[in-house]
């Protein structure tokens, strides 16, 4: 395995290698590159390495100016000293990070999960700079999103999260029911929305539905130890409390 790693502190550089040579020694670092300007330069005129380990912070800059001067076709292991909201970020685009100080065992399962996903053909691997900029505005205090766009024909229209009464998704494709009851096919996944909205608002009661609080009318005790919901808009929908989540949906009601 060939691995391009750009990293600014040259401890945290110096670890990382001694680390990996300690997991396998057939990986070769073929380069460690400390800047924005040199790691664009070096993707310019070098074939992609088959995995990339990424500091956040580097000298000249956040290191996602790095994917808007050039494309980046590996798969990206981040380097980071964040440890609040973007990281939920990177685990809802499957993108893996590493805190720092980097430690041996969560870096051996960051290169399982790097293996695994070649093997798997995983298009998730790869980073685009969509995915990036979400993270950056989460890291840069931007907690929850605050709106979702959908686009029907030539139009495009936006929706405030909180406007929004439930996310749902049937066979593969997500939606959201708006407060005027009306459904919109919506971009992500609902693990991806998950990820992405305020927890104290929405809950997940199951594998298909994310609900909002302020649209649940009625928690009517049901069948195994399970709840069933009424909520606006979804009179049509069997939205029953999965029996592993009741306890967590409970405490999320009596907060």
């Amino acid at each position: 395995m060939k691995v391009l790693v750009v990293e600014d502190e040259k401890s945290a550089a110096k670890r990382l290698l001694k680390l990996l040579k300690d997991i396998d020694p057939d990986i070769e670092v073929i380069g460690i590159i400390d800047t924005v300007k040199a790691a664009a330069a070096w993707f310019g005129k070098n074939s992609a390495p088959d995995l990339l380990f990424l500091d956040i912070q580097l000298a000249d800059g956040l290191s996602f100016d790095i994917f808007e001067q050039v494309e980046i076709s590996c798969p990206v292991i981040f380097t980071t000293a964040y440890d609040q909201y973007a990281l939920k970020a990177f685990e809802v685009y499957s993108i893996d990070y590493l805190l720092k100080p980097i430690d041996k065992e969560k870096l051996l399962r960051s290169l399982d999960k790097f293996k695994n996903m070649v093997e798997g053909a995983n298009d998730s691997a790869s980073v685009d700079l969509g995915t990036l900029q979400n993270a950056l505005e989460l890291m840069q205090g931007k907690k929850y999103k605050e709106r979702f766009i959908v686009k029907y024909g030539e139009h495009i229209k936006s929706f405030p999260v909180e406007n929004i009464v439930g996310f749902y998704s049937e066979e593969k494709i997500s939606f959201f029911k708006n407060e005027d009851g009306r459904k919109y096919v919506v971009d992500y996944t609902i693990e991806q929305i998950e990820g992405l909205i305020n927890p104290d608002r929405f809950f997940r009661i199951n594998r298909k539905y994310l609900i909002n609080l302020d649209a649940i009318e009625d928690v009517i005790v049901y069948s195994n130890s399970r709840l069933k919901l009424k909520v606006q808009h979804f009179n049509d929908h069997d939205l029953i409390v999965a029996r592993e989540k009741v306890q967590e949906f409970k405490r999320w009601l009596d907060r």
